[in-house]
């Protein structure tokens, strides 16, 4: 890819892997992109909100670095000069991590780095900041009390989604070329849907954690981007070993940077647009049957078929709420006081929670690993819409005048894949009726990320790039 002299001001567009093509070619600089980047952000940050620390200093000077080893012919790692945000639940060393939460202490001090920090950081990605989440992370939209609400670029009317809201809305608008996302029940894909962007949440155990999440083994660490080549790079540098993280993934080695088969002659894929039990909007529904289409044309064997379990909404609930009493059994008084409402609501539901029922919930899950694993023996993907419906108004956790209590009540496709840790990752494939993106849910069996990797990167050859319109 040649860039025009003018490229300073058509770099709103540019991948992490154009980006590392044109460093080597010396067409452009790490302190160029940086410097364009931070300048969108300055103007466009005011209407969404996406961050809650930014450091222009810190990023400036990683960048002529950055620029001084490229001059030399020496990069430091796979990312080196390439732009980056981490969310606010990510321990990042001279940045605060305030977790949405004004429980949190703005003293510090901010001296350690979690694992995918340090990772970032050694392969030499220019960290500018950290996005937005709600409180602890809680919910499928991002508003919280510390920061206030964050808002999609399609219409600033509308949320992003959440918890990694920050990540998608700064995805979507490429303020920044690489963002670190985290998902417990959705919390990558759901952003990624609602504001046209790509995201995965891998294998659980495939990036460590530390500290680990209150939601335990629910939670998945991953990368949001506007490709999914940009996103199998970021997983080559964040699915590294740490010995503070407790879990172990599978130990065999991938080539995240392999490149996609031609065709996805061989493969038996199953659609399922409901699960078997979810409504899903006309219009949404439209655009995923339209991308099946072309699933076909890629020459998959498609089966509408659903995988045959019952909605695991209780179950998921269970562990969930349990979760949440953790970080609720830390904090005094006062600082209850100053809690989310909502978190508080599910907090104090977990702590209704008997040992028997938490018990009986982790025995469930078991048996839905079970279910999804022989599944996979028949087929080498699962698709489904990522969300039943389109972003709505922001500052709600619910869509106003709708059926629904919580959050999880309108995902109901994303929760059950962290029940079984498989990887999971939304594809933009269209626009609804409205003129907002849609999500196409790719679901593989466990380990097997590279097959929903190759599979996005192939629909993305055939579908077109989303791009919010300019924010005014």
């Amino acid at each position: 890819m040649m860039m025009p002299e003018s490229a300073a001001t058509d770099l709103k567009d540019v991948t992490a892997c154009e980006a590392l093509e044109l460093f080597r070619s010396g067409a452009l600089s790490p302190v160029e992109l940086t410097r364009d980047c931070l300048q969108r952000i300055e103007r466009d940050n005011p209407r969404v909100n996406a961050f809650a620390h930014l450091a222009p200093d810190t990023a400036m000077q990683a960048a002529r670095a950055s620029e001084a080893r490229w001059q030399a012919g020496r990069p430091c790692g796979p990312l080196d000069g390439i732009p980056t945000t981490i969310k606010d639940l990510t321990l990042t060393a001279g940045m605060p991590t305030r977790k949405g939460s004004a429980t949190t202490s703005d003293k510090g001090p901010w001296d350690q780095d979690a694992p995918v920090s340090q990772h970032l950081k050694v392969a030499g990605a220019v960290i500018l900041g950290k996005t937005t989440s709600p409180e602890f992370g809680w919910k499928g939209v991002t508003d919280n009390p510390l920061h206030g609400i964050t808002r999609n670029p399609w219409d600033t009317r509308l949320t992003p989604g959440g918890s990694s809201g920050g990540a998608g809305a700064t995805a979507a608008l490429n303020l920044g070329l690489l963002h670190q996302g985290s998902d417990a029940g959705g919390s990558i894909r759901i952003p990624c849907s609602f504001t046209g962007t790509f995201g995965i949440k891998p294998t659980f155990g495939w990036v460590p954690q530390w500290p680990s999440s209150a939601m335990s083994t629910l939670s998945h660490l991953g990368p949001m981007t506007r490709t999914a080549r940009d996103s199998a790079l970021m997983m080559s540098v964040l699915a590294q070993p740490d010995s503070r993280d407790g879990y172990l993934g599978n130990p065999r080695s991938v080539d995240w940077l392999a490149p996609a088969p031609e065709s996805l002659e061989g493969w038996r894929i199953a659609y399922s647009p409901t699960l078997g039990y979810v409504d899903v909007a006309p219009d949404i529904a439209a655009r995923i049957e339209e991308t099946i289409r072309l699933v076909t044309e890629l020459g998959a064997v498609v089966e509408e078929v659903d995988p045959g379990f019952d909605d695991p909404l209780e179950t998921f609930n269970t562990l969930w709420f349990a979760g949440a009493v953790q970080v609720l059994e830390d904090l005094d008084d006062q600082q209850v006081e100053q809690l989310d409402p909502g978190f508080l609501d599910i907090a104090q539901r977990g702590q209704n929670i008997s040992l028997s029922r938490y018990l009986a919930a982790r025995r469930e899950r078991e048996q839905l690993v079970a279910r999804m694993q022989a599944f996979h023996e028949r087929y080498d993907l699962l698709i489904t819409p990522t969300l039943p419906i389109a972003p709505f108004a922001a500052g709600h956790n619910v869509p106003p005048g709708g059926p629904w209590r919580d959050w999880m009540d309108w995902t109901p496709f994303s929760y059950p894949f962290n029940l079984t840790q498989q990887p999971a990752a939304s594809v933009p494939c269209g626009l609804d009726d409205h003129g907002l993106p849609v999500g196409l849910h790719l679901v593989g069996p466990r380990y097997e990320d590279m097959r929903v990797l190759h599979a996005a990167m192939l629909l993305e050859q055939r579908l077109p790039r989303l791009t919010p319109p300019a924010l005014t």
